[in-house]
């Protein structure tokens, strides 16, 4: 991205394999908090099943039992491509160009209903974001 070429699948599953370990695996079963742009329901279901997420949803039980999806909530912030871009303007040494705004919209598959997760606009400040999330989370405990 740095040099100005969006990501591509290849380019992200093995990363997203190894957050799905951090979360399952090095976490030793405490909470963790991960930020990350899982664009695609694919990129969120590697977070939740790892390798396993290209196994057909009717033979998912076992995989099902044993990293629990509803453990996992997607915290979607949702904001227009103008406010991004007007941020983005205003960031100084940050990895992605913000020639490469449009790439990430066109990949966009914004979360389903079948999915877990929240929405929470970035029109609100920082704050107000993160204590909407955390009353979800407390509510959900």
């Amino acid at each position: 991205m740095a040099s100005g070429v969006p990501l591509n699948d290849q380019d992200r599953i093995p990363w997203l394999c190894a957050l799905h370990r951090l979360i399952w695996e090095d976490s030793c079963g405490h909470g963790v908090i991960l930020a990350c742009s899982s664009l695609r329901k694919l990129y969120r279901d590697i977070l939740v099943y790892g390798q396993d997420a290209s196994v057909p949803k009717s033979d998912r039980e076992e995989v099902k039992k044993e990293f629990q999806p509803d453990k996992v909530l997607f915290v979607h912030l949702q904001g227009t491509m103008k406010v991004i871009s007007e941020r983005m303007q205003k960031r100084s040494d940050h990895f992605m160009p913000s020639a490469l705004l449009q790439s990430q919209f066109d990949t966009l598959e914004p979360p389903a209903e079948t999915e877990h997760f929240m929405s929470v606009s970035i029109e609100k400040s920082v704050p107000e974001i993160v204590l909407e999330i955390e009353k979800n989370l407390l509510l959900q405990l």
